[in-house]
Formats: structure tokens, sequence, C-alpha cells
């Protein structure tokens, strides 16, 4: 080969690895949390459960201790039979189902206290990876049943909880960890966790604003109220949370056409998805792309008009720019190491601000000005 050609074959061999460089987002982290493994829910509807562990297990990490693995099951029981009981007091018309919200979590906490998911894995069906769907409709049917009674008997609450320990094993009073033996409460105590550290908040225009109200979604079953905000004070709030070193969990709609966990991104398109050509749709994701200036109004008409579901929670860990200076919230997932990044999803600003649904930070996370308009300092 000549010099000439090989010169010509160099060339062209930069060009092309020049090329593929530019193909896609590239991301620059601004600001990264510690964070603990990637976990994975698998098939079970326990995201909002996922996620706030894994926003708790960061809490720990921020207050200088030890990672930690926390049992997301132990809570998961517990909200169970909590479900179960208003069920059967709303004769049936409650949300009966594994879906929840960060207020179970909470709630889970203060009544419960924490467990080690080496104490408590839930896994007692035979099976490595979590797997719900028998034991949903197992708990559905049996509650069913019970409410058709008409007449509920003494039995049908330990009958409820022989379910439970079935599939998810029988509730520890006492465990060793590290060499010491703890009850549910005082592993809690241990840990420094403290549940009324941690507010509930969302953005809707529906209720006054510097207000609590019952958020109207499905998984929220137990008619927690959360602290109403204008998305502009919510994005202020999240940003100051990464900023100021305390991570998100975070409720959202990944059913969104722009979510992608495969290439690891979430984006909202300027243009509809269904004003797209096939060949436009296809290129959405091969790099920066115009995205919808989001309002309040908008947010507000894709919520009530079933655009906007409560469909999954994860956990923002981060903040990164793509190579055009784009703000993108780097996300851990629970669907086990996945996608582009392994776990994790890069998130746009316009995305968290029209789909996020809630969002639970720690209080000390909020900005003064907005936390004393909530009444909060």
């Amino acid at each position: 080969m000549s010099k000439f050609l090989k010169l010509v074959v160099l060339l062209l061999l930069v060009s092309t690895l020049a090329n593929s460089q530019d193909t896609g987002y590239i991301f620059t982290m601004k600001k990264e949390l510690a964070y603990t493994p990637v976990k994975n829910q698998n098939a079970t509807s326990t995201c909002w459960c996922f996620s706030g562990i894994s926003m708790l297990e960061s809490e720990l990490l921020r207050m200088g201790k030890k990672p930690y693995d926390l049992s997301e099951m132990y809570i998961v029981r517990h909200t169970y039979e909590k479900k179960a009981l208003m069920y059967a007091r709303m004769h049936g018309t409650s949300t009966f189902a594994g879906g929840g919200e960060y207020g179970d979590l909470l709630n889970g906490c203060r009544e419960a206290g924490l467990v080690p998911d080496d104490a408590y894995s839930g896994l007692n069906y035979g099976e490595t990876k979590h797997n719900h769907m028998e034991m949903d409709a197992a708990l559905k049917g049996y509650m069913d049943a019970v409410i058709k009674s008409r007449k509920l008997t003494t039995a049908w609450f330990p009958g409820l909880n022989g379910i439970l320990d079935a599939y998810l094993g029988k509730i520890p009073e006492n465990f060793t960890y590290d060499g010491k033996t703890y009850s549910p409460a005082s592993f809690i105590k241990e840990l420094g966790i403290n549940p009324d550290d941690y507010v509930l908040l969302t953005s809707f225009s529906h209720h006054p604003f510097y207000k609590q109200f019952v958020l109207e979604i499905p998984d929220n079953w137990a008619n927690g109220s959360f602290y109403n905000v204008p998305v502009d004070d919510l994005v202020q709030i999240i940003d100051n949370s990464i900023a100021t070193g305390y991570s998100v969990a975070w409720a959202s709609d990944m059913s969104d056409k722009g979510f992608s966990m495969k290439q690891g991104v979430a984006i909202i398109p300027e243009k509809n998805w269904n004003e797209m050509s096939e060949e436009e749709a296809i290129k959405v994701f091969d790099g920066p792309h115009p995205e919808k200036v989001i309002t309040q109004e908008l947010r507000q008409k894709e919520f009530d008009n079933y655009s906007t579901t409560d469909d999954h929670g994860m956990h923002i860990i981060g903040i990164a720019t793509d190579q055009a200076g784009d703000t993108f919230y780097k996300v851990k997932n629970s669907w086990g190491i996945v996608g582009k990044y392994d776990g994790f999803i890069f998130v746009s600003k316009p995305f968290v601000m029209l789909r996020t649904t809630n969002i639970m930070v720690n209080k000390n996370a909020i900005p003064p000005a907005i936390a004393k308009k909530l009444g909060i300092l």
C-alpha cells in the first residue's frame, strides 16, 4: 500500500471515529451524589418502595455512614396490611394492588421501622427474583371474597397475613446485624433516619399553591397529602437538593414515548410524536433535540387528559449537561443492570417539568424562601 493510500485510509478512519462520537447524547456530570448499587424490582409494582429506599440509602451515605442494603419488601409487606384494612373499611372501593406512594414508605418507617435486606428478603416462594404476579392475584381474590361475604369475621386479617407469610415470609421481631441484635424499631433508630425529615411535593393548578392537598392518583390509596408548588419552584427544589447534597425520590410517567431506557435518555420533543414522520421519530434519540417549552398550563392539561400518569418511581442522584449545554438529571432506576447506562437514565429538565407527579425530599433541601411559603420553617 502506498504512503498516499495509507494516509487516505487513516484520514477516513479518523473521520469515521469523529462522526461516531458525535452521534447520540454525550453527558458531562456537573454534580453526582453517592448512591448504592442498582437493584431489580423485577415483576412487581413496588417501584415506589425501591426508589424511596434507594433515596434513604443515599441519605445514610450523605450522613457519613457505611453503605446499607435495606429491605424494600419489609415495607411492602407492612403496606399490604394497611391497604387491606383500608380496602375492607371502604367496602372494596379503594385501590388494592402493589403500587403505592412515598408516603407509604414514610408511614411504614414510622410504624414498623426498618430492617436490612439480609433480615427480610421477601423471597419466600422459591424464586431468586421478586415476582408478585401470583401473590397479587391471590391477595386481591382473597380480599374480594372477604368483602363479598358482607360480614367480616375475626379470621379475615390473620388469613391475609397467612398469604403474606407464605410469599414474603414472617416479620422478624428481632434479627442480628453486624454482631448486634436489633428490632426493626431499634434498627431505624440506630440508622438515624427520621421519617419526619422528609416531605412530599407536587405541582398542579387545580389546587391552591403553597398549601397541602390529597393528590388524586390511584396509588395514593392512603389519601396522603402533598405540598403544592408552582412547577418552577418544584424544579428549583430538585436543583437545590442536588446542589446541597440531597438526592430526590421522583415519581413520574415512564410510559411517555420520550422515555427510553434502552437509549438511556428521556426527553419531550418539541414536535408531537403523532406529527412526526417515521424517520423523524427514529432520529429523536440521535443527539440533542429541540424540546417543548413546559408551562404550568400544559402540565395541568397533560395530567387532566391522562397523558401524564403516576406509573413509576425512580431516584434522582445527579445533574449533567449534554453537548448542547442542556440540563439533564441522572436517574437511578430499579430494573436491574439494563440500558445504555447500566440501570441509569438521563432525564431532561422539560421531561421532569411535564411528567413529574410528585417528589420526596429532605426538608432541609428546600430553598428557605419556598419552605417559608409552605410553613415548613
